[in-house]
């Protein structure tokens, strides 16, 4: 018997069509384009030459050898430091365990620039405690250059390491490290041979998390790098240098950065491919009760880290009261700097809560659909969903600008210099975070719920709006939450694809700082800094202590 028409096309057909549709539209599509431009000549026909220019000059490879170094430096640096912290952390009775994760969070959440802007007003060649250390004699070196973006990195990209690591330690069954004992490996040994190799799959997936935000980073490197250059930096000026004639090769230097970001995540893929262990979780680690004075020892280490990490925070919203005359700093505190912002910059600020808002609606319904089509609807056109959705996320965002640009500044869909464009970036960029909770907290859900509906002659479709879907929700909001914070704070997609009508926070914040503008765009950091404490004060509220990551 021939099947109907509606039983052939039923919802989860519709759906995997229309995001299919998308996936090839807004993902596929530009960067097709943009590999495409990147062997085209100046007389339109198929070259290497873009290619053969980046390697045969040593001033480009070179960038990419910097990116490389300063990448691996601050992944190394974050896992000496997130690793440790949280072993102590989850493991052992710190004081104030709640405050010290909510304040790394919030380190994590500000945009990267905003640190390297703090840390120069503290440290650079007038800053605040450079100042103060000239005075009693001591000359500090320089914080420009490699120094300077590898100490921001590291502050900013620890917490991933933190957050991760904590919540695989936190995951590990007692009774392994317990029979680790009865046979003689206590200790240190213990933790090498036994702990860390648990959690090793996740250390190695934290750093590569490190290594890729690090890669994608343009805002720090410019500021605080000086003549340190690095590909992403390379990337922006050759696009914008010279309209005419730089297309081609930024689209061939976005394609090599590209390459080099997924051959570390194939690298990494093919480390912990065999490195996964399945644990009960029965039983969790005990918290280990310290004593009085090693209690205080493990606090106060932990807090030293987290105030070096929440200090760019602090330190903007300090500035933010500070009176300035023009570009210069006086005395006394005032709300100018406010009074500026909401005057001057208030479309600044309208464009980044719609955009985000119409971006994280979009995330939050495509994530819980794909989700389903990944986890219930197992095919290769679901694993190819995936993969695509999952993509952009191992990219710079000044690449997907640059892919955007070239795929939709002609007919006939024209989204160049619209809001709608910008919308676009952010959903394809900050997407993977919302997609991956999604999957996971589907992954817990069983599915004889769903079939006991099925049973009862409910379609799939209002099976999955009316149960499914609802059981979700809790999980999607720590994707939801992070995609949100990620997004009203991302600035390198932004400043490749804004028109003065479309500018955000971060785009002003840069902005303000290139012109000397440090009140205003302390103002603005500070505005930043608020809103990721409420969303993260809300989540906490609502979501019963769930780890954002």
């Amino acid at each position: 018997m021939k099947k109907s028409f509606r039983e052939k096309f039923d919802f989860w057909v519709i759906v995997i069509v229309c995001v299919f549709i998308f996936a090839l539209l807004f993902i596929v599509y530009p960067f097709s384009r943009m590999l495409i431009q990147s062997f085209q000549g100046k007389d339109g026909g198929i070259t290497f030459a873009n290619y053969f220019k980046f390697f045969e000059k040593r001033y480009y490879y070179r960038t990419l050898l910097n990116s490389f170094k300063v990448c691996s430096a601050a992944t190394v640096l974050a896992l000496c430091i997130g690793v440790p912290m949280a072993y102590i952390t989850s493991r052992f009775n710190i004081w104030g365990k709640k405050m010290i994760n909510m304040a790394i969070v919030i380190s994590l959440m500000s945009p990267p620039f905003i640190g390297a802007y703090s840390w120069i007003m503290l440290l650079g060649r007038n800053g605040f405690i450079t100042n103060i250390l000239n005075l009693i004699g001591i000359r500090f070196g320089s914080i420009y250059g490699f120094k300077g973006i590898l100490l921001v990195f590291t502050l900013k990209l620890y917490p991933y390491v933190y957050l991760y690591v904590s919540g695989a330690l936190g995951s590990i069954d007692a009774s392994l490290e317990e029979a680790s004992e009865n046979l003689g490996i206590a200790g240190m040994e213990r933790l090498f041979r036994v702990t860390f190799p648990l959690v090793l799959p996740t250390i190695l997936s934290s750093a590569l998390i490190v290594f890729m935000t690090a890669l994608a980073d343009y805002g720090t490197p410019l500021l605080i790098g000086e003549g340190y250059k690095v590909l992403p930096i390379v990337i922006y000026e050759e696009y914008l240098g010279e309209v005419g004639g730089s297309v081609t090769f930024a689209s061939a230097l976005s394609v090599i950065i590209v390459l080099c970001s997924s051959l570390v995540l194939l690298i990494q893929k093919r480390v912990i491919e065999n490195k996964n262990y399945t644990m009960s979780m029965l039983r969790p680690p005990q918290v280990k009760q310290l004593k009085n004075w090693q209690r205080v020892l493990a606090t106060a280490g932990v807090s030293c880290v987290v105030l070096l990490g929440v200090l760019p925070q602090i330190t903007v919203v300090v500035v933010s009261f500070i009176k300035t005359n023009g570009p210069m700093f006086v005395k006394g505190f005032s709300l100018n700097s406010y009074r500026n912002v909401m005057v001057k910059l208030s479309r600044n600020i309208v464009n980044t809560y719609l955009y985000s808002g119409i971006a994280l609606i979009i995330m939050v319904v495509l994530a819980i659909l794909l989700a389903y089509i990944i986890v219930r609807k197992k095919s290769k056109m679901s694993a190819f969903l995936d993969f695509v959705m999952m993509f952009p996320y191992v990219i710079p965002g000044s690449v997907l600008g640059i892919s955007l640009i070239i795929a939709f500044n002609k007919s006939p869909l024209i989204l160049t210099g619209t809001a709608s464009i910008m919308i676009v970036a952010y959903v394809i960029r900050k997407l993977p975070h919302t997609l991956r909770s999604s999957i996971g907290i589907l992954y817990q859900i069983d599915p004889s719920v769903e079939e006991a509906s099925y049973s009862l002659g409910v379609s799939q479709h209002k099976t999955f709006l009316n149960i499914t879907a609802r059981l979700m929700i809790p999980g999607v909001m720590s994707g939801a939450v992070l995609s949100f914070v990620s997004t009203i704070n991302e600035l390198s997609s932004s400043l490749m694809l804004y028109s003065g009508r479309t500018a955000t926070i971060s785009v002003a914040i840069f902005s303000e700082i290139a012109r000397d503008g440090y009140g205003t765009g302390a103002a603005l950091a500070s505005m930043l800094t608020l809103s990721t404490v409420v969303v993260l004060l809300i989540f906490n509220k609502v979501s019963d202590g769930r780890s954002i990551i």
